[in-house]
């Protein structure tokens, strides 16, 4: 038997089927090969077909390399569970102090009430009290945001200890609320009523002020807070603010049972138009540097605005990676998926990334641990401070508060602001060396790699119950602008000098290597499915066959790289949770944003490298029109905007459209049926799905009435092109 404290407090279970998969992976790259050689040895000789021809092996090519790359994260995977009970037996006198980052930075985008909300879980997870702090950074320095924070600050006296007498899960409010739960009970169905209506009082209020653009008069009198706010106040240009509304330590700081609170700070770092405030990345320095002095916790989460706390147990399990003894030393983050609370039955946009959720991370996991995501991360402070790894000289987890809260509440606010002043990082390593790293859009992913190269490991935990859930885009253009943001951000990484193939040579696993590698080269897909999706198609129009024909031994790797990929691919997708639906969906995303956010992004990126485009950092939207809620929820892809990304996607539609058309035409007329079941049968039936998976596009162009539909002038735009495309084509080729 071994003794109570030798026994692991998580454990970590390996990928069952490994050897199968691989025979089947290996069978997969045979025909990968063999379909790059059929290309090497039949280069037309005519000058125009032999350019094309060269085209296709390249995107070939392209296609093949990336897929191996993929493999990295399906050859070693592993899952693992915490034991919490294990933890609480053994070090539940001991558990270190928790900081938790929330960040918010746009009011009308981000609405307050959703940021509290956010707030009020995280400070209600079944933790001790007196051992939590939570910070909120407001980059928008709203007088709105400071106000909401300052009522939910007064109503978490009522909210927490409701939560922990009943259980209460969620620990949002607003999410609880509406999850109407039953209540046997007549005790708890008194003070559920009791607390809805508080919350709901409370609500109306913040909306009030939200509507109006400004706090009344009579709520700016009940704190010396809003004295910040003055008449030559502006986004940006500001004062640092600094509020320490919660004093845990304080003895008037007390539920309504008479409990301690978790501390609750409101930071609102300086700007000034002249220097340049790096963001989310920024405002989490500022948070390092501020809470450093307040409370000093050796654990940091952060989470963003819009990802409420879904399990009030969360803390505790990652603390079980932390605190093993045998391999919590090495480990210096805990990453959770980022799930969606909006997400549609068959996830119309894809936002889910069910596969990376639940099958890439778990191989990165398998080469040393995932990426840093941003999101549902704890951290090691000392790691985020730039600490390398080593096993002797780590911090204990379990110290105390920095500052035990001697000095006047109102002087330590005021001594502290340097902090997060704009020069304090001048002519230092934050951003570099310390702290969130800079200069890029993934500040997260950057980060994590290179807390790994200094020798850490992080463990990903993506337990039964979600541990915190946010909300997805609900339009199309929503979903691709945010993944031109990643992708664009995570090229910049490849290109840096972070990038993972230079700098993570030496100190990562080769295979760690090759799955950030997958992410960092999202962008460049876009220039072999481009051409895939069109010179196929228009090569259709003359009966030009760009695949071997049906009676060919080469046809056969052709076929079967095709259509055992995607038995695999719809397999994968069913195992982890997805629906048939849900997979033709994700397949037609995969799609979309490879001929519009990755083109985007690897434009701006070339544009970035030569000094014609400055960086940019893009807030996603969390708030929603009601009629395109509704057509959401219907699971309608919503296209009512004139956006660009929109003119290309039409444009490619129309175009693999016209030429399937001509080639029904042709078929009918002159070939036969037989001609294009022995010739162009691989031809035919990528541009037949091409236009099955438009479908919706189509049907926005042609059919729909309601304001979601495609906007006439990006049909009239799209249609031309394709038909000027399709006529040169047929004419001058």
């Amino acid at each position: 038997m071994e003794k109570d404290d030798c026994i692991p407090l998580f454990e970590t279970k390996r990928m069952k089927g490994r050897f199968i998969y691989r025979l089947f992976a290996l069978s997969i790259f045979v025909s990968i090969v063999l379909v790059w050689v059929y290309r090497a040895i039949n280069i037309p000789s005519e000058c125009g077909s032999r350019l094309v021809w060269m085209m296709m092996f390249a995107a070939e090519l392209w296609f093949g390399l990336y897929w191996i790359l993929t493999q990295s994260v399906r050859w070693n995977k592993i899952y693992r569970v915490p034991f919490k009970e294990r933890l609480s037996q053994r070090f539940e006198e001991e558990l270190p102090c928790v900081d938790v980052f929330v960040c918010t930075a746009d009011p009308t985008i981000e609405p307050p009430i959703m940021v509290i909300n956010t707030v009020l879980s995280v400070m209600a997870y079944d933790y001790p009290p007196e051992k939590l702090s939570v910070y909120l950074s407001d980059d928008a320095g709203s007088q709105i945001t400071f106000y909401a924070l300052l009522e939910a600050s007064t109503f978490s006296k009522q909210w927490l200890p409701y939560c922990k007498k009943y259980n209460v899960e969620p620990r949002s409010p607003a999410a609880y609320f509406s999850a109407f739960p039953q209540k046997d009970d007549a005790d708890q169905a008194s003070e559920y009523y009791l607390i809805k209506n508080l919350y709901a009082d409370m609500e109306n209020r913040i909306e009030l002020a939200s509507r109006a653009g400004r706090v009344s008069q009579e709520a700016q009198a009940g704190h010396g807070g809003f004295l910040n706010w003055h008449s030559y106040f502006s986004k940006g240009d500001h004062d640092t603010i600094l509020q320490i509304l919660i004093n845990g330590d304080n003895s008037d700081d007390k539920d309504v049972e008479g409990c301690s609170l978790p501390t609750l700070v409101y930071l609102a770092r300086e700007k000034r138009p002249r220097h340049f405030h790096n963001f989310k990345a920024g405002a989490m320095n500022a948070l390092i540097r501020v809470s450093s002095e307040i409370s000093n916790a050796p654990i940091i989460l952060n989470v963003d605005c819009d990802m409420y706390s879904n399990n009030s147990q969360a803390v505790r399990d990652a603390l079980c990676f932390f605190m093993d003894e045998k391999q919590g030393n090495e480990i210096a983050f805990v990453q959770f998926p980022q799930n969606y609370e909006n997400v549609t039955k068959n996830d119309l946009y894809g936002n889910s990334l069910l596969i990376i959720s639940q099958v890439d991370f778990c191989g990165i996991d398998g080469h040393g641990g995932p990426l840093y995501v941003g999101s549902g991360c704890f951290h090691r402070r000392e790691t985020l401070s730039g600490a390398k790894y080593s096993k002797e000289g780590l911090a204990k987890l379990t110290r105390e508060r920095a500052i035990k809260f001697k000095e006047n509440i109102q002087e330590l606010e005021e001594r502290l602001k340097f902090l997060a002043n704009c020069q304090f990082e001048e002519n230092t390593e934050w951003g570099d060396e310390i702290g969130v790293k800079y200069g890029c859009p993934t500040e997260d992913v950057i980060s994590g790699l290179s807390i790994q190269c200094r020798g850490w490991k992080s463990a990903y935990y993506n337990p039964e119950k979600m541990a915190f859930l946010g909300v997805a885009p609900t339009t199309l253009d929503q979903t691709l602008v945010q993944q031109k943001r990643w992708s664009e951000g995570d090229l910049q990484i490849f290109i840096s000098k972070y990038s993972p193939v230079w700098y993570g040579v030496g100190r990562i696993k080769l295979g760690h290597i090759m799955a950030y590698c997958i992410y960092c080269l999202w962008s460049p897909n876009c220039l072999a499915t481009i051409y895939y999706c069109i010179i196929p198609s228009l090569h259709l129009l003359k009966g030009i066959p760009l695949f071997p024909q049906i009676s060919s031994l080469w046809f056969l790797p052709f076929t079967y790289v095709i259509v055992a990929e995607h038995i695999h691919s719809l397999v994968e997708f069913l195992f982890s949770g997805g629906t048939i639906l849900g997979w033709w969906n994700d397949q037609r995303m995969w799609l979309y944003k490879r001929q519009t956010s990755y083109l985007f992004a690897l434009i701006d990126t070339v544009l970035k490298m030569v000094g014609l485009s400055t960086f940019s950092f893009v807030i996603s939207d969390k708030t929603t029109d009601e009629d395109v809620n509704l057509r959401y929820k219907q699971e309608i892809m919503e296209f009512g905007i004139p956006s660009t990304m929109f003119t290309i996607l039409a444009s490619l539609a129309m175009l693999n459209l016209l030429c399937f058309i001509w080639l029904v035409k042709k078929i009918v007329a002159d070939f036969g049926v037989g001609y294009a079941y022995e010739y162009m049968i691989l031809q035919t039936l990528l541009c037949g799905i091409l236009v099955a998976i438009n479908l919706p596009l189509y049907n926005a162009m042609f059919w729909r009435k309601d304001s979601g539909r495609m906007p006439t002038s990006v049909t009239c735009k799209s249609f031309f092109f394709a038909l000027s495309v399709c006529t040169c084509y047929a004419y001058l080729y």
